[in-house]
């Protein structure tokens, strides 16, 4: 949905507003730094001692989060989630159905294999109560209906029903991509839902991304979660997405990048209540039929469905975090400028996710019932998170000098000027810690994935360690920089479409 789509002036009006905001605000604070700097560089030094303190308290919060994550998520590996569900839902755990849906586009056979493996291979003996969808899309020509034909006849006697969708190409109305495709195949799946008499309150449906390979105990954790859920209707299921795929064989940036994303992830696991769904997750599958599925005209489906059970149910919906991981690809091509290039498209995709800021300003605007707490609460963690996304590292890495290049004589002379690069210095190098904690549990998170590691030799260890020194480049040129891309576009309402990641293992 965009304000195109509208066919009130006022409300298409009031939609756009919304679409200007996120890009507005970002480039309000960083072309504001810049001439406030020329003409009153103290306002500016001020702002930056403040965003320096902010940003401290900040990383030791967030580190906070990052060890607890990590606490929970090992202990959650030790446990068999299956003979939990036995011992406490008896019988009633035999009455769930998975139904597993994988979209697919242009993927190689060698990257699909391990996805559809890894289901067979979980600690869940009641596979014939698996219903898992191999989607393929018809712009995918005949290497999609190969792969599907392959991978069933490797895997498909293993679940209850194996079924192979076509996504038609040209449906007028839809974005080609990943949420179209999830929409269509779930409405095939329906049939054998409806044919086989299952109730829609009894199964889970899981949506992961081609190259998603779940942990073992992925489907006994999310049926117990599930299970003990007084409103289970009533929430999606996050478990923990983890790039570890290749990551030995991609470039140190987009290593970084997919570890700060994995941590990032682990956090929001442990302040559920700004979880929000994330690439694969999990939901009741009687909700998904109740909202009418998957919105077809969005890049950000993965989150996009989160807002429209929100909005759905009054605001009287969460996100369950499982703390149980899945693993996923990090960014890799044939050559390294082509990784550096694919690893911004994928960011700025990410960061269109700021499409849902006007979706969800303009609805919360119309929906009377959701508690005015929860509209304002839910706004500004939507706005300040791509605020954040967008400016933070520019802020901290570029824009602190400014006020004493800029400045001119006269402010360079005062005592706040002679402070600040020591002010500045001091908080950054405490705000460290948050840098220390992450490249600590980058060795202990790996060490823990018992089917995704190799023994850690020096070279790695030290390739770990250096890693974190390229820090402010990453954040600022493939985090910052495509998310301002993204908030620019939508601002000057230049809508994106799907653009898929080319995934490559080595």
């Amino acid at each position: 949905m965009n304000a195109t789509q509208l066919t009130d002036k006022k409300e298409r009006r009031i939609y756009r507003l919304f679409e200007i905001m996120p890009g507005a605000l970002s480039w309000i604070t960083i072309i504001g730094s810049i001439v406030l700097s020329f003409i009153r560089p103290t306002w500016v030094a001020v702002f930056i001692i403040c965003f320096d303190v902010y940003w401290l308290i900040k990383v030791s919060y967030l580190a906070f989060y990052l060890l607890n994550a990590y606490r929970k998520l090992k202990e959650n590996l030790v446990v068999d989630w299956l003979v939990l569900c036995k011992d406490k839902f008896s019988t009633r755990w035999k009455n769930i159905y998975h139904l597993v849906i994988i979209p697919t586009y242009k993927e190689d056979f060698n990257i699909l294999k391990p996805s559809f493996r890894a289901l067979v291979e979980s600690n869940y003996p009641m596979k014939e109560k698996m219903i898992v969808v191999f989607a393929y899309e018809e712009r995918d020509g005949i290497e999609g209906k190969k792969n599907a034909e392959k991978i069933k006849n490797l895997y498909g006697q293993n679940f209850n029903h194996f079924l192979i969708t076509k996504h038609p190409k040209n449906i007028e109305g839809e974005l080609p991509g990943k949420g179209s495709n999830e929409a269509w195949a779930a409405k095939e799946a329906l049939k054998i839902i409806n044919k086989k008499n299952i109730p829609y309150e009894n199964v889970i449906l899981s949506t992961l991304d081609s190259d998603t390979c779940v942990h073992r105990e992925f489907f006994g954790c999310l049926s117990y979660k599930f299970l003990e859920n007084p409103k289970p209707h009533n929430s999606s299921y996050q478990p923990v997405p983890m790039f570890f795929n290749n990551f030995w064989q991609s470039p140190l940036l987009m290593r970084l990048i997919g570890l700060n994303t994995t941590f990032w992830n682990m956090m929001e696991q442990s302040r559920p209540e700004k979880l929000y769904t994330f690439s694969s997750h999990s939901m009741s599958f009687k909700t998904l039929v109740d909202i009418g599925f998957w919105e077809k005209d969005v890049v950000s489906e993965d989150s996009r469905i989160f807002w429209q059970c929100f909005l759905h149910f009054n605001g009287d919906y969460k996100t369950t975090p499982l703390m149980i991981p899945v693993y996923m690809d990090v960014v890799l091509a044939n050559t390294y400028w082509k990784s550096i290039k694919n690893q911004y498209k994928q960011q700025r995709r990410w960061a269109y996710g700021t499409e849902n800021v006007p979706y969800v300003l303009f609805n919360f605007m119309k929906n009377k019932y959701i508690p005015k707490f929860k509209k304002i609460i839910h706004s500004f963690w939507l706005i300040e998170g791509f605020h954040s996304w967008g400016t933070n590292a520019i802020i901290i890495f570029m824009l602190g000098w400014l006020p004493l290049i800029l400045g001119g004589e006269k402010f360079t002379q005062t005592l706040l000027a002679q402070n600040l690069p020591y002010v500045t210095q001091i908080l950054m190098t405490l705000a460290m810690e948050g840098m220390i904690v992450s490249a600590t549990v980058s060795f202990l998170i790996i060490n823990i994935q018992q089917e995704k590691n190799k023994k850690i030799n020096k070279k790695r260890i030290f390739s770990l360690i250096v890693q974190w020194i390229f820090l402010p480049i990453s954040t600022i040129f493939l985090g910052s920089f495509p998310a301002l891309d993204s908030q620019t576009r939508l601002m000057f309402g230049k809508y994106m479409g799907f653009w898929v990641t080319e995934k490559v293992r080595k």
